[in-house]
């Protein structure tokens, strides 16, 4: 068996023209760096694209230190110490940073020798820069310093968020485990405590959320545009899709997965023997079989997914191990602590930090698989010395992500050793592939209708959102929850710290599906081939890096359509 090319996680980056003391978080140090580059004239191809090199050496470095206040803060959104330091940066660094970076953008675009440079190597690069410099405007820095401090508050509070269960405090994280207990009274209970809890906040996420619409709109319109969905297709550089085919996807999920998903919920209703299914139903085995708890502290939980990938491939589980010998994981939920999950990077030193909320549940292996892939992706393309290169649109982003959760499915038999067990997890996964796409529709319906709507009062928002929530939900019972339903989008977080990230989940899916039909036939071919796409980083335009995946880049029907059947196919020959 061929082995992957082989990545030295530990190969280090030395400063070259950063100076080895130097304290990004002191702008007294920064400023110089940036004039020093703005003064040098390269007068060759070789200097300016050393001159781009220290370029993105002063950006990595920088990116890094706000990575890791990012980190802390996450980790203990109750740390006072931790928020200063965090809310510093924002305040402080951040805005005097970025007319800077604009002003170097613009000395590339304008520098004589930029058209000599190869076209192959530059062109994305050139496109990235031309849209960044075409949007900068001053006037949006202390708008955009407003917006990460409100998205700090969104982290602040639903970190804070805890419910009381049988005498015990525990995170939503942690109380999400009840939810899979065979007890159905156990399982209404706890999932009432959670959004009774949620809903304790409405109104302070809801005027949280008016903020930032409102912010995104100024933004958008300093930027001349019409609304803030049109200038946040630039800004996250969709070169390669419009917002026609985002409506695409969702009549693609409509006509193509919807029908499955009808499927998969009357089976579960069925085998649950109830009349009507209920949000609390959702997580538990339909056969009413004990939750699967598949570790029980984090150490397990690492050693477990360092075989799966050493199973995958051994160089990927030498990355997973580098990456638990350096101490760059955080897995376990507690109280203060951020939730959900994400990989971060560490620009300098080119390394991946997996953040998640482990309790001991199926889900938790593939958020490790999921970030996991992150992380491989991020070290798949550390070498490249132009930092927008290190980086693959999120579209293609995501395929490394939910490519690995279901290229890693046939090796879940380490953490279940029970063939049943092991069973029901890749069946959980399959699940998991097929049921988010409907949720994706839902949550990029929603932006699109309020950055569309400008000024739109609460009411007019709850109403569009209950339209689309119904129009892309099945077979769920909602009756006597109005409240939770109507306002079951505060707990997306992506929402309010990341407008307009959530399609591409959705377009990732459909080709890690993609990914993970042609290791059906060829598990080693579609291995490599992902590794070779993942070395790429953001080298390549979207469509030639699902192309190296072997994959294509169409989310409508007809490409939806065959990979729900193939799903379906493997589902039927898992639960004989």
């Amino acid at each position: 068996m061929q082995k992957l090319m082989y990545v030295d996680p530990r190969r280090p980056f030395p400063r070259k023209f950063v100076p080895a003391a130097a304290d990004m978080g002191n702008w007294a140090e920064m400023e110089p760096l940036f004039t020093r580059l703005l003064e040098r004239k390269p007068g060759t191809v070789e200097e300016l694209e050393q001159w781009l090199h220290d370029c993105s050496e002063l950006s990595s470095i920088i990116a890094e230190e706000r990575a890791k206040r990012y980190i802390a803060m996450t980790l203990q959104t109750d740390d006072p110490a931790r928020e200063a330091a965090y809310q510093h940066f924002v305040e402080n660094i951040d805005p005097k940073v970025k007319p800077l970076w604009q002003a170097l953008e613009v000395a590339y675009l304008n520098h004589p020798l930029r058209r000599q440079l190869p076209k192959e190597r530059y062109a994305i690069l050139d496109r990235i820069v031309e849209t960044n410099v075409k949007l900068f405007r001053d006037e949006n820095v202390p708008l955009e310093t407003q917006e990460a401090l409100l998205s700090k508050e969104y982290q602040k509070v639903t970190g804070a968020m805890t419910v009381t269960y049988q005498g015990n405090e525990l995170t939503l994280q942690q109380a999400s485990k009840h939810l899979e207990e065979p007890n159905r009274q156990v399982r209404q209970d706890v999932w009432e405590l959670v959004a009774n809890r949620r809903l304790q906040d409405k109104d302070k996420m809801e005027e949280l959320y008016d903020q930032l619409v409102e912010l995104r709109g100024r933004i958008a319109k300093n930027a001349g545009f019409d609304n803030y969905r049109d200038y946040a297709f630039k800004r996250r550089r969709r070169f390669d899709y419009t917002p026609e085919d985002c409506f695409r996807f969702h009549e693609g999920v409509e006509s193509a997965v919807l029908p499955m998903v009808r499927s998969i919920m009357e089976d579960r209703r069925r085998k649950l023997k109830v009349d009507r299914l209920r949000p609390w139903d959702l997580q538990v085995d339909p056969l009413n079989r004990p939750p699967l708890r598949p570790f029980g502290t984090a150490d397990e939980l690492v050693r477990g997914t360092y075989e799966i990938f050493n199973r995958v491939d051994p160089e990927l589980g030498a990355q997973f191990q580098f990456m638990a010998d350096e101490r760059l994981l955080e897995l376990e939920s507690r109280k203060g602590k951020a939730p959900g999950g994400y990989q971060s990077t560490l620009h300098e030193r080119r390394w991946p930090f997996i953040f998640m909320n482990a309790v001991g549940r199926d889900d938790d292996i593939r958020t490790l698989l999921h970030e996991g892939g992150h992380a491989f992706h991020m070290l798949a393309a550390r070498a490249e010395p132009i930092i927008y290169y290190r980086h693959a649109p999120l579209e293609f982003a995501e395929v490394a992500s939910m490519g690995m959760e279901l290229l890693a499915a046939p090796h879940l038999g380490v953490f279940y050793t029970n063939p049943d067990e092991y069973r029901r997890s890749y069946i959980n996964t399959l699940h998991d592939a097929v049921l988010i796409l409907p949720w994706v529709a839902t949550i990029d319906a929603f932006q699109h209708w309020v950055y569309t709507h400008q000024g739109h009062s609460r009411e007019e928002r709850k109403q569009a959102w209950l339209e689309i929530f119904d129009r892309f939900s099945t077979l769920v019972d909602w009756t006597g929850y109005d409240a939770a339903r109507a306002y079951r989008w505060h707990a997306q977080l992506h929402l309010f710290t990341s407008p307009f990230y959530y399609i591409e989940y959705g377009i990732a899916e459909i080709g890690a599906l993609q990914v993970w039909m042609q290791s059906r036939r060829n598990h080693r071919e579609a291995v490599e081939r992902y590794w070779q796409a993942l070395a790429l980083g953001g080298s390549r335009p979207l469509p030639e890096l699902f192309e190296a995946a072997g994959a294509k880049f169409r989310f409508d029907e007809k490409t939806v359509k065959p990979l729900m059947e193939a799903v379906e196919a493997e589902l039927a020959t898992l639960e004989r």
